[in-house]
This record gives structure tokens, C-alpha cells and sequence, in this order.
């Protein structure tokens, strides 16, 4: 018998170990796989495990294995109260407030990176970014709040309620419903920067009495998901979720528990993100995280190129309404595609840097794919991080070679492998919070339309990489399974599951 102490994101905490029980023997053999054929193990921790392998084990006794394979063969979820579909998506991005807009342009390869003129950037050593320009709130948010609000409620406000009327779920709809049985999970890496930023700086200048008494509600990260559910009179599980640039699959993960344990029939789920403002910007700069290329702000974002220099921020929306197949069917609802599992853990490693060897990343995905029921031969394209980073990109691809022996048939990209591997980065920038719900769209559309959209600056790609990134120009696929994955500061990874649907 095989008890998982990782999480798939199926209910309880999520770490990257695999306790073993039961005969010497599979202990032994799933000890063999996890350090021998996935090489994932570092060099003492072999030499500690070298003794294990040797010696007996006892019935009871509990032996710690690392990113052990999927021990069985998989089985998918058919209980039509735990299956759950997508039935809605609504986005804010530099390329519009419209899903299929989004993705035409992502096609196109159209870079949505310019210089920022949101605020004074000319002393600066970064004055790039994926910067949303005439945004348009009309029709989902008042004139009076929709000037007191900070962009990144307001941002999340319009793709929430767009991905609601897309799943049909309009107000009068809503009314005749069980609103008890509706949440809303959105989460963001940064909250209401800019009225944070702007309290401080009343503050400082002014005296406490000049700040304005949205300063807290409009700042701390809840506020999403709480004005969604009071726009909407949502009274299910509500709450947010904010780990970094993980968030949104994150937000996924936990909203599937919600109805697969029966507590909720529909989620309203989702990142969102609004950072490119002074402080935004120069803390990033600070970190050293940033691309440089200002006098080429389109060829900035550049994902496993050699010549990549840091990322691009970005920013916008992404939100989904995830929905058990029983409840979808019941009411007619339109369904897009279907959520298989995902998966969530730590890298327990460093602040910023991700571990060299992989090893929280490949866990992550094969969590992801047990808690699906998928075997990793079925996957055939990857929403990759890859923001560009010097030592993300790179960790995060070997990782991925680490679980997915065979990658002749998968395409990669990335919004920000047959394996297609790809990176939506390269062409809005990177959302932080934002960013998983703006690439499961992506994932989404993928999926929908048979079409991948490119990696773009894919001039000198690092040796590496030996997938097909779907470099610089679309390419049509047929996705049976796609996988998105997403991965913060502090060590957060996260990876999601999507497939078409299949009644």
C-alpha cells in the first residue's frame, strides 16, 4: 500500500515527500526509482538514502522517498459531483478585456511590452513593462467606485463578472439560484499597491489625517474575492490566496477542493495583479529581477533565450468559473474545457531562487498528474513559467525532462512541448498574481482552438532546451492534455490540469 503525504490538490497540506508503508520490497523499488532514474536526489542526501537502501526495512516503520513516480495506473475522477468543468473565462490584460481578442493576439505574436509612461521611469534602469492602457470599466463598476477603487480590484471586478456572464450566470440568473452554494477564490501577489503606496505617502507628507479611509480595505489582498461575492450576493467559500506568482493555480487547487468535498457547486476563480506603479517597479529593480532592454521593449521578455536579462512585469486578470459537471449539466451551462487536478508544494530551498536540482518543480508536477489521473505520456503541451529568468528557465526545464522521458511529442510554451512547452511571458509580460489565471486561459483556448500560440524572441535558444518551445511563429496541435504551470517567490510551485471535455 502507498500512502501520499504530498498533496495533489485534493484536500490537505502539500509537501514534496511520499511516505511509504507496507513489504520491503516496494519500499525498495520506489526508493530506486525516485533517486536512481529521476536523479532528483543531491549528493549527501544519496549518501543517507545509499543506507537505507541497504538494510531491511520493518513493516511499520516510515521511509521518506523523494518524487517517487505514480505508483499506479490512473484512474480520472467519473463522479459527476466531483468532476469539474470551466464554463466561464473573463480577462483584463494589455491585450484587452475580450477572451478571443486575448488570444488572437497572443497568435499573432504580438508583444503587448512598451515603455511605461504610467509615471516618471527616465531615472530609472528599468522603464519597461506590459502596461494596460485605456481600460475601460463601463458597464460593470459605477462611475463613484470606479475612481476610488485601485486597479487591481478593478481589473479583477470586470474579468469577474465577464467570466460570469460567459458562463451565464448573469444577475437575474444568479437570483433564481442557491447563492450559498457560489464562492469566490481570486487571489493577488501584491494587493492594492498603488493605495497602499499612496496612504504611505499622504502619510508622510500630510499627517494620518489625510488618508483616506479606504487605505486598508482597498489595500489588503481579500478584497477581491469580497467585492465579487458582494456585487453578486455570492455567500459560498470566500477568500484569497496569495503565494507570490503561484496564486491563481493556487486559487484553482483550492476551489476544486471545495467541490469536490460537496461545499460548493460553482467557484469564481482567478488572479489578479496591479504592481507596474513606482513601488512596484523599483522593488522588483531592487531585486535585480528586471529586464534592462529598454531600448527594445518587445524583444525584452525573452524566455531560454541565451541574451535573457530578467523579466518583464506585467499585469491584468485572469478568472475562470470552475463548476461541478452535475451542476453544469443540470442547468444547460456551455462546457469549455475540463479541470483535471492540480497540485501545490514548497521548494523549502531560498527567498527568490529556485533550486538547482528541480526537485519541488518535478514533484509538483507528478502530484499534478496523480491527483488528475494522468500518466505522463498523455500530456502533450505545457504553459510554462518562464519568465525569463537567468536560473528559472532553465531549472524549470529540467525539471520537466526529469518527468516527461519521452518529449519528442510535447510542445512548450511560454505566455509569460510531441512535448510542446511555451511562454506567455515572452509576449504580456509577467502578470506576478495575475499570471496563472491569464495562462490557463491561454491553456484553455490551446485546448479549444488546436492552435499554440509562439514563444517569441526565440533567437538563440539555450542548449538546454531541447523541447519545442513553438518558437516565434504559431503552430497548430492537438492538446489531449495540457499542463500550466506557475511558480512564486518563497519557493511556491503550483501546476494545473487541463484536458478537453469528454461527457
Amino acid at each position: 500500500m502507498v500512502a501520499t503525504a504530498g498533496s495533489a490538490c485534493a484536500g490537505g497540506a502539500c509537501s514534496t515527500n511520499t511516505l511509504l508503508f507496507g513489504n520491503k520490497e516496494l519500499v525498495r523499488n520506489e526508493l530506486i526509482s525516485g533517486i536512481r532514474n529521476n536523479s532528483l536526489v543531491r549528493p549527501f542526501e544519496a549518501k543517507q538514502f545509499g543506507s537505507i537502501l541497504s538494510k531491511p526495512v520493518s513493516k511499520s516503520r516510515q521511509v521518506r522517498a523523494m518524487a517517487s513516480q505514480i505508483p499506479t495506473a490512473p484512474k480520472r475522477e467519473k463522479d459527476p459531483k466531483k468532476r469539474i468543468v470551466i464554463t466561464g473565462m473573463g480577462v483584463v490584460s494589455v491585450h484587452g478585456n475580450d477572451v478571443d481578442t486575448f488570444y488572437s493576439r497572443l497568435l499573432a505574436g504580438e508583444s503587448g511590452i512598451s515603455l511605461v509612461d504610467r509615471f516618471d521611469t527616465s531615472s530609472l534602469p528599468t522603464r519597461i513593462g506590459g502596461q494596460i492602457r485605456n481600460f475601460s470599466s463601463e458597464g460593470h463598476i459605477d462611475g463613484k467606485n470606479d475612481r476610488r477603487l485601485d486597479d487591481c480590484w478593478r481589473y479583477v471586478l470586470v474579468a469577474g463578472k465577464r467570466a460570469l456572464e460567459d458562463a451565464n450566470l448573469g444577475t437575474e440568473i444568479l437570483e433564481s439560484m442557491d447563492r450559498s452554494r457560489i464562492g469566490v477564490i481570486v487571489g493577488t501577489g501584491m494587493g492594492g499597491l498603488a493605495t497602499f503606496s499612496g496612504g504611505v505617502e499622504s502619510l508622510i507628507l500630510k499627517g494620518y489625517k489625510k488618508i483616506t479611509p479606504f487605505f486598508v480595505p482597498y489595500s489588503i489582498t481579500n478584497m477581491g474575492s469580497a467585492l465579487i461575492a458582494i456585487d453578486r450576493g455570492l455567500m459560498g467559500p470566500n477568500y484569497s490566496i496569495s503565494t507570490a506568482c503561484a496564486t491563481a493555480n493556487f486559487c484553482f487547487c483550492a476551489a476544486a477542493n471545495h467541490i469536490r468535498r460537496g461545499e460548493a457547486d460553482i467557484m469564481v476563480v482567478g488572479g489578479t495583479e496591479a504592481a507596474i506603479v513606482p513601488i512596484g517597479v523599483t522593488g522588483f529593480i531592487s531585486c535585480r529581477a528586471l529586464s534592462q532592454r529598454n531600448g527594445e521593449p518587445q524583444k525584452a521578455s525573452r524566455p531560454w533565450d541565451r541574451d535573457r536579462d530578467g523579466f518583464v512585469m506585467g499585469e491584468g486578470s485572469g478568472v475562470l468559473i470552475m463548476e461541478s459537471l452535475e451542476s453544469a449539466t443540470k442547468r444547460g451551462a456551455n462546457i469549455i474545457a475540463e479541470y483535471l487536478g492540480g497540485a501545490v508544494n514548497s521548494d523549502a530551498h531560498h527567498m527568490t531562487d529556485p533550486r538547482k536540482d528541480g526537485l519541488g518543480v518535478s514533484s509538483c508536477i507528478i502530484k499534478s498528474l496523480e491527483d488528475a489521473g494522468v500518466s505522463p505520456e498523455e500530456v502533450n503541451y505545457i504553459n510554462a513559467h518562464a519568465t525569463s529568468t537567468l536560473a528559472g528557465d532553465i531549472a524549470e526545464v529540467n525539471a520537466i525532462k526529469t518527468v516527461f522521458k519521452n518529449t519528442s511529442e510535447i510542445k512548450m510554451n511560454g505566455t509569460k512541448a510531441r512535448i510542446l512547452i511555451l511562454s506567455l511571458t515572452s509576449i504580456i509580460g509577467h502578470g506576478l498574481g495575475a499570471a496563472g489565471g491569464l495562462e490557463a486561459i491561454a491553456t484553455i483556448k490551446a485546448i479549444t482552438t488546436g492552435w499554440l500560440h509562439p514563444t517569441i524572441n526565440q533567437d538563440n535558444l539555450e542548449p538546454e532546451v531541447t523541447i519545442d518551445t513553438v518558437p516565434n511563429v504559431k503552430k497548430q496541435h492537438e492538446v489531449h492534455v495540457g499542463i500550466s504551470n506557475s511558480f512564486g517567490f518563497g519557493g511556491h510551485n503550483s501546476v494545473v490540469v487541463f484536458a478537453p471535455f469528454k461527457p
